[in-house]
C-alpha cells in the first residue's frame, strides 16, 4: 500500500511539469476572455437592437470559423512551433476583443467574431499539442485530462463576473477586461522557452491524405445534435433570464461549470464502469428533462438547478459519446478524430442560427421544448439505428 502511494505522488510531478502549468495559465485566461461573452454577448446585442437571428448568426459565426481554422492550425504546427501559433492565436484575440469596442452589428461585428473563432482555433489546437510533446508519454493522458479542466474553471468564473461587469460598468470595460485576460495569455505564451525548437518540424505531403473518415459519421451524428441543442441554448438562455426578470444568468454558466467540473475529475470510475451505451441513453434523457423544466422556470434558483443537471450530463456524456464513436469506427487516427470535431463544430454553428430563426416565431418557451425533442429524437436514433447498425 505505502508502495502505491509513493509511486503516485512522482505521477504527479512528472505530469505537472512547468511547461504544462504555463500551457494551462495559457488556455484558462484565453478560455476566461472567451466565457465571459457566453452570458453576456446576446444580451449586447440585444441592447443594440439586433434580432434573434442576427444574434443566433453572431454566435453561431465563432463554430464555423473553428472549424475552417483546425485544418490552417493543424498546418501551421507542422511548420512552426506551438510556442508561436499559441501567441498568435492570443494577440488574434485581444485584437477581436478590441474590436468589440469600436465596431457594431451586423457585418463588421461579424468579421471580428470570424477572427475570434480563428483565434480559439489556433490557441486551443496548440495548447493540447505542447501538452502532449512536454509531457512524459507514460503521463500524457493524465495531462491531458487536466489541461481540459481549464475550459469549465473559466466557466465558473468568468460567465457570472462577465455579467457583474457589464451590469455594474457597461460593455466597454467588459470587453477591455477581456482584451486584458487576452494579453495575459499572450504574456504567458512568451513566457515558455526552450520548446520552440526542441523537434523538426515535419512537412507533410497532402497527396492521397484523407480528411474524413466516413466510418465515424454515424456515430458522430449524436454528437453533431448534442451541440446543436447545446449551442442553442446558451445562446439564447441569458435573454430567456431577463426576460424572466432575472439580473444575472451567467450564474447558470457557473453551475453547469462547476458540475462539469466534479464530473470530470470524479466520474472516470462512471466511465469505466457501466457500459457506454447506457450512459449516452440516461444522459441524453436527461438532457430533455432539463429542457422541459427550464421552459417552465422563472427564478434564479430554478436556473441554477437546470445548469446542475446540465453540467453533470455534460461531463459523462461528452467523453463516453466520443470513446464510444471511436470504437464504432474501430479508429482512433487523427482523420477519425477530426471528423468527430468537424461534426462538433457544425452543430455548435448551426444550432444559435436555426433557433434563432425560430424564436421570433414561437418565443423561447416552444423553443426550449423544440430542443428537447430533437434531444428525445437523439435518443431514437441512437437506440434503433446506431446500436443495430452497430
Amino acid at each position: 500500500m505505502g508502495r502505491k502511494e509513493n509511486m503516485r505522488q512522482p505521477a504527479a510531478r512528472n505530469a505537472l511539469t512547468p511547461g504544462f502549468v504555463l500551457g494551462f495559465l495559457v488556455l484558462f485566461a484565453f478560455m476566461a476572455a472567451y466565457h465571459s461573452l457566453t452570458p453576456t454577448l446576446p444580451l449586447y446585442l440585444a441592447k443594440l437592437g439586433s434580432h434573434e437571428t442576427e444574434i443566433g448568426i453572431l454566435v453561431g459565426i465563432v463554430a464555423v470559423a473553428s472549424l475552417i481554422s483546425r485544418l490552417l492550425a493543424g498546418g501551421a504546427l507542422a511548420r512552426y512551433s506551438e510556442k508561436s501559433v499559441m501567441a498568435f492565436g492570443a494577440l488574434l484575440s485581444a485584437l477581436s476583443f478590441l474590436a468589440y469596442t469600436i465596431f457594431r452589428p451586423f457585418w463588421p461585428f461579424f468579421i471580428a467574431r470570424f477572427f475570434q473563432g480563428c483565434s480559439f482555433a489556433c490557441l486551443d489546437t496548440a495548447v493540447l499539442a505542447f501538452v502532449v510533446n512536454v509531457t512524459p508519454q507514460r503521463f500524457r493522458g493524465q495531462a491531458i485530462g487536466y489541461v481540459l479542466l481549464a475550459s469549465p474553471l473559466a466557466m465558473a468564473v468568468a460567465a457570472s463576473l462577465g455579467v457583474f461587469l457589464s451590469n455594474r460598468y457597461g460593455f466597454a470595460v467588459l470587453f477591455l477586461s477581456c482584451v486584458g485576460l487576452s494579453l495575459c495569455s499572450l504574456f504567458f505564451s512568451l513566457v515558455i522557452k526552450g520548446q520552440e525548437n526542441d523537434r523538426p518540424r515535419i512537412k507533410v505531403s497532402a497527396r492521397g491524405a484523407r480528411l474524413i473518415d466516413l466510418k465515424i459519421a454515424v456515430p458522430a451524428f449524436i454528437t453533431f445534435l448534442n451541440y446543436f441543442v447545446g449551442a442553442a441554448l446558451f445562446a439564447f438562455i441569458p435573454l430567456y433570464g431577463v426576460k424572466s426578470g432575472i439580473t444575472n444568468p451567467g450564474f447558470f454558466f457557473s453551475a453547469v461549470a462547476v458540475m462539469l467540473f466534479i464530473g470530470r475529475i470524479l466520474g472516470g470510475k462512471i466511465l469505466v464502469a457501466y457500459d457506454k451505451e447506457k450512459i449516452i441513453v440516461g444522459f441524453l434523457s436527461m438532457f430533455a428533462a432539463a429542457l422541459v423544466i427550464l421552459s417552465f422556470s422563472h427564478t434564479l434558483l430554478m436556473f441554477v438547478f437546470v445548469g446542475l443537471v446540465w453540467g453533470t450530463a455534460l461531463a459523462f456524456l461528452v467523453p463516453a459519446s466520443m470513446a464510444y464513436a471511436l470504437e464504432y469506427a474501430g479508429s482512433s487516427e487523427g482523420t477519425a478524430v477530426g471528423t468527430y470535431q468537424m461534426f462538433m463544430d457544425s452543430g455548435m454553428a448551426l444550432g444559435p442560427s436555426v433557433m434563432g430563426m425560430m424564436v421570433p416565431m414561437v418565443g423561447y418557451r416552444a423553443m426550449f421544448l423544440c430542443l428537447a425533442l430533437i434531444c428525445l429524437a437523439n435518443v431514437g436514433y441512437f437506440q434503433f439505428y446506431v446500436r443495430r447498425k452497430r
